[in-house]
Order: C-alpha cells, then structure tokens, then sequence
C-alpha cells in the first residue's frame, strides 16, 4: 500500500457548492499522473470508476505512452485516491474538476477514455466542452441509468463496518479487512480491489474513498443527467463480453447523445475490461486512434 503521506490522509474538504441556482459547481484540485509525451498530439487522459483511482491504470498509462508517444494523464476522481473529499458527488461537479484541471495542463483537446463513473464523467464533459475532447471513450457503461448497482450498498456497509485495532502492522490489518469484507464481498477480485482504499493515518486504517458521501447519493453516481445536445466527435464504446452494464436498449439514447458511436466488445472481459483483458483494452484503443 505505499507510505502514507499526512497530506493525503488529512483529506481537505470542498466546500459545497449549493447557493444560488444555475450556479457552475466548485472544482476540487485533483491528485493526478503526467507521463511525457509529443505536445503535438492529444493526450491520452483516463478517469477510473467508483471505488478506483488513477493507480487502476498505471501499467496500461505506461504501455500506452511508449506505444503511442503521446502524454498520458490518470486522474483521481474527487472522493477517491488522493483527491480532496467534498459532499458534492454530481457528475457534473466531477466534469467541472476536469474542466478546470485540463486546460490549466495544456491537456486540450483531448482523448477522453472513462471506465464506469469515469466514463459517465467523460461522456458529460463530452457533451458540455466538445471543444476540450478530440475524441471519446466510454468503458462499458453507458448514458442511462445504471441497473447492475445492487451490491454497491452492501459493499459500503461492509466497508464501514470494518474495525481493525490500533496497531496492528500492515500485512495483518489487511488480511483482517479481508477477513471481514469476505462475508458479505465473496469475489476474491473484487475485495483486492476495494482493499486498495485503505491506508493508514496517524497510526490507523482507515478508507481514502468518502465512503460517506458516496452511500449517500449513490442514486446519482446511478444516474446520468439529461442532456439535449449531442457531441459530434468520434466516440467509441468499450464493453466487456461478459458484462451487462451496457445493454441493447440503451443504443438509441447512446446514438441520440452521440451521433458517431461505434460499439465494440473485448469478448472475455467482465466490466473491470482494462483489469480482464489489458493486451485487447490497449489494442482497441489504439485501433481507435488510428
């Protein structure tokens, strides 16, 4: 799990940014990952899911800058990895986080590639800022509500129902968290990958991820707001073989939102497509960029 700097485990809080009506949310300063690159060409720019972080990406950021010669950026969503916690979890506050944060990298236009949460994010930012996104990709989820979300409550109350003692070392709190997540998250998988939140603060383990705000308004994170403009740029859906996020009735919204859509499927995969299947995830989207 790496040190823990106090930095990052004292998580500033954002303000709210309730007030007056219309008004643009408040941006976070985001925890992100620069890999060098060509200024010439656009950036390659990846935003996790919920309950991820920019490290979910790491290897695939990696190969796709030495393959591509392109700068990539991994981006931690507000209330996840080392970006600030805020009660305000609206995509459209996570797409003005990006909004302020690309432009001021000199990161514009941009190929947007977001898994889950981070391809809702993307396909918002898309469609608000066309002009910051040269083209797009959404990672086997679309712009409809969500369906398959009924563990993601339960994932939280175990989550927050793990206590581990003061001082206990590392290897050992992580098995006990283990232990304890194991009866209610059978998946082996799936607990290494939430497993990744916890870190030590001041001499205890506690979750990076604001476990609070997101049980709170996970019918957002569900949802995806309504738009009436589309986004006219190349725009490609990734989608798991084994995965029922994406789903036959949600292709004339998809083609409505995004008029230049093209499907394709990475047939072994689940919906985590870039943990399944990482060779095809960064075939395809090098095909696409072709």
């Amino acid at each position: 799990l790496g040190p823990c700097s106090l930095s990052f485990c004292r998580v500033p809080v954002a303000p709210s940014s309730s007030g007056r009506s219309g008004a643009e949310p408040r941006s976070v300063l985001l925890s992100y990952k620069l890999l060098d690159g060509e200024a010439a060409r656009p950036a390659l720019v990846f935003l996790h899911g919920l309950f991820g972080s920019k490290t979910n990406f790491s290897s695939i950021a990696k190969a796709l800058a030495q393959q591509t010669g392109r700068r990539v950026l991994t981006v931690d969503a507000r209330n996840h990895g080392d970006s600030p916690h805020s009660p305000d979890v609206s995509y459209e506050a996570m797409s003005q986080d990006l909004q302020d944060l690309l432009p001021q990298l000199g990161l514009v236009p941009c190929v947007l590639i977001g898994h889950s949460m981070g391809g809702k994010t993307a396909m918002l930012l898309a469609l608000q800022r066309p002009e910051l996104v040269e083209r797009l990709i959404a990672v086997d989820i679309s712009p409809v509500q969500t369906t398959p979300s009924s563990n993601f409550p339960s994932y939280m109350a175990a989550m927050r129902a793990v206590d581990i003692p003061d001082g206990v070392p590392r290897s050992s709190a992580r098995k006990l968290a283990d232990e304890q997540l194991s009866t209610v998250i059978q998946d082996l998988a799936e607990r290494q990958f939430l497993l990744t939140n916890l870190v030590e603060a001041d001499g205890r383990f506690v979750w990076r991820v604001n476990l609070e705000a997101l049980a709170q308004h996970l019918d957002k994170i569900m949802a995806f707001p309504q738009r009436q403009e589309s986004y006219p740029g190349p725009t490609l859906f990734l989608l798991g073989g084994n995965s029922k996020y994406v789903l036959p009735s949600h292709d004339a919204e998809i083609r409505r939102l995004f008029p230049r859509a093209q499907m394709q499927t990475v047939p072994h995969a689940g919906h985590w497509v870039h943990a399944d299947c990482p060779q095809d995830f960064v075939a395809a989207i090098r095909g696409f960029l072709a």
